[in-house]
């Protein structure tokens, strides 16, 4: 606690700027719920928050829920505010709107006086774990879910619910319940980021209605550690129903974060590049006003099982 007390106090009310991200560049953001104990640090969270926000916050009763509601609406606000590099804005003045799916964005319209860069963002928040991806002009969906998430259900009957015939075989091949429900996971967190990445959400766009594929592939790898060509998997889309409402002009990256989660990110692809070019990835944890860490080529943001080594350069800065 005085860790976070003398560290907030040090950084009075400045946050960190950063340089946009470049094409195909990627930057996550994270934050530890049980990481944030300060009561004072928290009430300096809800200040950020535009007048609607803070009250919607304040509504919530169980205190547990209220505060990953603060931390996600915080995160959102700190993390733009640290890319407009012309002056140092407060972040309680970006308007913020959601599209007709709820998706949110920034309310570019409405903000002609601050100059704001083209950035896109999502947020996706589990019980221990809050992420916000950034973008430059290109689209972008992210989903983080607990490696410890229990499926209530028989595994392949809960998947046929919601997956396309062509997952439910994959999963079916997998003998081990536990490799199962992993592997499960994984496939939520794809699809979920790329029904994000479209703008639309689940309800717009049912899971059923595309597949995932991952299609073998052999390509150098810019990881560190990893053998300079090696086998690898190139997640794409396939067989979507709704091709007016769909888009296979995307990419993904999956990882491990902070060793306790998965997370998929889903961007739209720069169409002026030929050919297919890999996600590049910036990955930071962190408190904001008190301290920020990258932790990209650390084993708190892995690739997972080469399943994203052909899609994700890691870099470290």
């Amino acid at each position: 606690m005085d860790f976070f007390q003398r560290s907030f106090a040090a950084a009075a009310s400045l946050i960190v700027p950063m340089q946009l991200p470049s094409k195909m560049e990627t930057h996550i953001w994270y934050i530890v719920p049980d990481e944030v104990k300060s009561k004072h640090l928290q009430k300096h969270y809800l200040n950020l928050l535009s007048p609607n926000e803070k009250e919607s916050v304040m509504k919530i009763q169980e205190e547990e829920l209220q505060k990953r509601a603060l931390l996600a609406r915080a995160l959102v606000r700190s993390t733009i505010s640290r890319y407009v590099t012309q002056f140092q804005i407060d972040p309680q003045a970006l308007k913020l709107k959601k599209n007709m799916f709820g998706k949110p964005e920034l309310d570019f319209q409405n903000s002609r006086e601050l100059c704001l860069p083209p950035l896109q963002f999502n947020i996706s928040h589990s019980s221990s774990l809050i992420a916000c991806g950034v973008t430059v002009h290109s689209p972008i969906g992210i989903d983080v879910e607990a490696k410890t998430r229990k499926i209530k259900n028989n595994i392949i009957a809960f998947a046929k619910r919601f997956f396309s015939p062509n997952e439910i075989e994959v999963l079916s091949a997998i003998s081990d319940p536990e490799s199962q429900r992993q592997e499960f996971i994984k496939l939520w967190t794809l699809k979920e980021a790329y029904v994000k990445a479209l703008g639309r959400g689940f309800s717009a766009t049912p899971f059923n209605t595309f597949t995932i594929q991952f299609n073998k592939t052999a390509r150098s790898s810019c990881l560190p550690g990893c053998k300079t060509y090696e086998e690898a998997y190139e997640i794409s889309v396939e067989s979507c129903d709704d091709l007016e409402n769909c888009s296979r002009n995307v990419t993904f990256a999956l990882m491990e974060l902070s060793g306790s989660h998965y997370a998929a990110v889903c961007v739209e692809k720069d169409t002026s590049f030929r050919g297919s070019l890999p996600m590049k990835l910036n990955v930071w944890r962190t408190i904001p006003y008190v301290e920020d860490e990258c932790v990209s080529g650390t084993e708190a943001a892995l690739p997972i099982n080469g399943f994203a080594q052909a899609n994700v350069n890691f870099s470290k800065t």
